[in-house]
């Protein structure tokens, strides 16, 4: 049998927050793989299925830096080991620089010239820091870049709005209404933009685990065959729903879903508009 030591019973824990106990006794039975252990605790009902990919473990900021015109937008995630370094002017400028950096020469991964950039102020702060994460968007004609950071930088968030008519995010009511696209995805993080962009192997993983839930459910045991196929179809289903951006209750009217409010927008606004794509940065994820 497979060693399991603490640390990965340790990361375990922090991972799934099932009891400690209960994480060393899943990586014994799985003979110390961590995978099939978080799997085996999904299964059991003792964590539950992740919206999110991972839980922050680091201090820092997410920093974003649109370009002059709006066409290009820079996040960068600047992490260090505390709030108090966190919160230092010299920090949190540092990260504007990394960000106006990436746009001025069109970086899209940390490269030698940022992290030394980082290196410098870490030897003067004397506190290890990283540059986690760079992402860039760019807009093509007839798009819109919108951003919102949560908070002190917690979170930042990046959408993309797309219109059939060029000049239809000249209208102020239009951009706002792209800037509350921005606040909804920091309140919901959706994982994919609709139901077509999820991994399909992915997603039968998880009807896998719906379906491990349900076999360990006496009440479930006693109805037909049939009925257990609908509920397990439901339970997918409303797993969709919760994860895809464009069918999560829409952030400033919870009556409607966000394909909704997004065809009431196009109707308002005369133009038939769509997202692009979205960015969501969390600090330690």
């Amino acid at each position: 049998m497979a060693t399991v030591s603490a640390g990965d019973v340790k990361a375990l824990r922090e991972k799934t927050g099932a009891p400690m106990m209960e994480c060393k006794n899943a990586l014994d039975e799985c003979g110390g793989d961590f995978d099939k252990a978080e799997k085996l605790l999904k299964e059991k009902g003792l964590a539950a299925v992740e919206k999110r990919t991972g839980r922050a473990t680091n201090e820092g900021k997410i920093t974003i830096k649109t370009e002059e015109g709006g066409m290009k937008a820079a996040l960068v995630e600047l992490v260090s080991e505390t709030d108090f370094v966190a919160r230092n002017p010299e920090f949190i400028a540092l990260g504007v620089s990394l960000a106006e950096r990436v746009l001025e020469k069109n970086y899209t991964e940390a490269n030698d010239e940022l992290n030394a950039m980082v290196t410098e102020l870490a030897s003067k702060i004397r506190e290890n820091m990283v540059l986690k994460r760079v992402k860039v968007v760019t807009a093509n004609p007839g798009e819109y870049i919108s951003s919102y950071i949560h908070g002190d930088g917690a979170i930042g968030v990046v959408i993309l709005l797309r219109s059939d008519k060029a000049d239809a995010f000249e209208n102020e009511e239009l951009r706002a209404f792209a800037f509350s696209l921005a606040l909804h995805v920091a309140a919901f993080n959706p994982l994919s933009l609709d139901s077509s962009k999820v991994d399909p192997a992915w997603l039968k993983e998880q009807e896998g685990i719906f379906a491990a839930q349900m076999e360990q459910d006496p009440e479930m045991q006693s109805k037909p065959e049939k009925v257990r196929e609908n509920i397990l179809k439901g339970k997918v289903s409303k797993f969709l729903k919760d994860i895809c951006f464009m069918d999560q209750p829409y952030v400033k009217d919870e009556k409607m879903t966000v394909a909704q409010a997004l065809s009431g927008a196009s109707k308002t606004f005369g133009s038939t508009l769509s997202i692009a794509d979205y960015v969501y940065l969390r600090v330690g994820e």
